[in-house]
C-alpha cells in the first residue's frame, strides 16, 4: 500500500498524478490551451459506484453531478456494482474501464480503504487515486431513544461486564474502527455484527436486536427521535444540536485518533492522469467549483445529505485521510476481518 505511506506532498503528487496536473502548473477551466483539453469532454462521463442505486453515495453523486454537469457541459452516467463492501466496483473500474478521464469512480473512502487493509485487491493500489472529496460525515455511537444506556460511560461500564453486540453497516468501516478504539482505551468488550447498510444498522439499535450501533452521523440524524447519540468520532461535534450534544472521542477519553469519516469522493486511474494531464486539470478545477457553488448545498440537502458536512477536498486531503484511516485500521485488522 505504498500510495498511502507517509510522503511529502510534492513527492506524492508527482509520483501519483503527474506534476503538471496536480501541482497547478496547468491553468484550468478557461485557461487550458491544449487541443486535447479543448474538446474534453465531448461525450458523457461514466461513473462506477460501489453501492446500490438510491443509497447515500448515489444521492451524493447525483447532487454534485447536477452542478458539475453545467461546468463540464456534459452529463454523468452512473453504473452500480454493489457487492463485497464495494470491492466489486473497484475491480470493475480498474480492470474494465478505460483510463481516459471519462471514466471515474465514486465511493465512500473510509469503508472502501479499510477493505484494502483487510484484503488486498487484485490491482495495484498505486494505479488508483482519489482526487475529489465531497463531504466528511463523521461516525458515531448511538442507541434507541429509550435505551437504559444514557451516556457512553454507561455503555463502557456494561461492556466491562459482558461483551456487547454492536450493529455496524459493514465490518470494515470507520465506525467499526471507532468502537474498537473505545474498547482498546477502556477495556470494554464489543462484538461487531455487520447488518448490511445504514437502514439495517439503525433498525438493529431501534429494535433492540443490538445493544447499540455505530454508523455515520448523517444517517443517525435522518433517523430523528428514534435514536440517541452517545459519542462522535470527530474533532468537533458539528451537528451537536441534532446529535444529543454527544461528546467527541478524543475530548471524552483523552485519545488522539484522527476523525473517522465516511468521506465520499471521486477516484481515477493514475494512468489517465499521466496520459491526459490537461483533462485531469479541468476535472479538478471544475469539481472544486461545483462543490463550492452555492447551488450545491440545496441540491445536497434535497438528496437527504447534511449540508453542514459538505467539505471539499483535493488530492492532498484525500491522501492524508487515506494514510490515517489505513494506519488505524491496520491496528484492528484481525477484528475487522472477523478473525479475532
Amino acid at each position: 500500500m505504498s500510495a498511502f505511506k507517509n510522503k511529502s506532498r510534492r513527492q506524492f503528487l508527482i509520483e501519483t498524478a503527474g506534476s503538471a496536473a496536480t501541482l497547478g502548473m496547468v491553468s484550468a477551466f478557461g485557461g487550458i490551451s491544449s487541443a486535447q483539453a479543448a474538446s474534453f469532454p465531448d461525450h458523457n462521463m461514466d461513473v462506477v459506484v460501489g453501492t446500490r442505486a438510491g443509497g447515500g453515495a448515489d444521492r451524493a453523486l447525483r447532487a454534485v453531478s447536477s452542478v458539475w454537469k453545467d461546468y463540464l457541459n456534459t452529463n454523468f452516467e452512473p453504473a452500480y456494482f454493489p457487492g463485497a463492501s464495494g470491492r466489486v466496483a473497484y475491480e470493475v473500474y480498474m480492470g474494465k474501464r478505460d483510463p481516459d478521464c471519462y471514466n471515474l469512480l465514486f465511493g465512500n473512502m473510509g469503508p472502501e480503504l479499510l477493505n484494502w487493509v483487510v484484503k488486498k485487491p487484485t490491482f495495484n493500489l498505486d494505479d488508483f487515486m482519489y482526487f475529489g472529496r465531497v463531504d466528511t460525515d463523521p461516525c458515531c455511537v448511538f442507541v434507541k431513544a429509550d435505551s437504559k444506556y444514557r451516556t457512553i460511560d454507561d455503555l463502557v461500564a456494561e461492556g466491562k461486564k459482558r461483551k456487547l453486540n454492536v450493529g455496524t453497516s459493514r465490518m470494515a468501516h470507520p465506525a467499526s474502527v471507532g468502537i474498537l478504539a473505545v474498547g482498546e482505551k477502556t477495556g470494554a468488550q464489543f462484538n461487531l455484527i455487520p447488518l448490511s447498510g445504514g437502514k439495517n444498522t439503525v433498525a438493529g439499535a431501534v429494535t433492540g436486536e443490538m445493544d447499540f450501533s455505530v454508523l455515520t452521523s448523517g444517517s443517525v440524524i435522518a433517523a430523528g427521535e428514534a435514536v440517541r447519540t452517545l459519542l462522535v468520532f470527530n474533532d468537533e461535534n458539528v451537528m451537536a444540536a441534532k446529535l444529543n450534544n454527544a461528546p467527541t472521542m478524543n475530548d471524552h477519553f483523552g485519545t488522539d485518533i484522527p476523525p473517522l469519516l465516511s468521506a465520499r469522493a471521486f477516484g481515477i486511474h493514475v494512468a489517465a492522469v499521466n496520459k491526459y494531464p490537461d483533462r485531469f486539470a479541468l476535472l479538478q478545477e471544475t469539481f472544486k467549483k461545483s462543490v463550492q457553488d452555492p447551488a450545491f448545498a440545496p441540491a445536497f440537502k434535497k438528496a437527504k445529505g447534511t449540508p453542514e458536512y459538505i467539505n471539499y477536498g483535493g488530492i492532498e486531503e484525500c491522501r492524508k485521510y487515506a494514510e490515517e484511516i489505513t494506519e488505524l485500521g491496520a491496528r484492528f485488522k484481525s477484528m475487522l476481518s472477523g478473525k479475532a
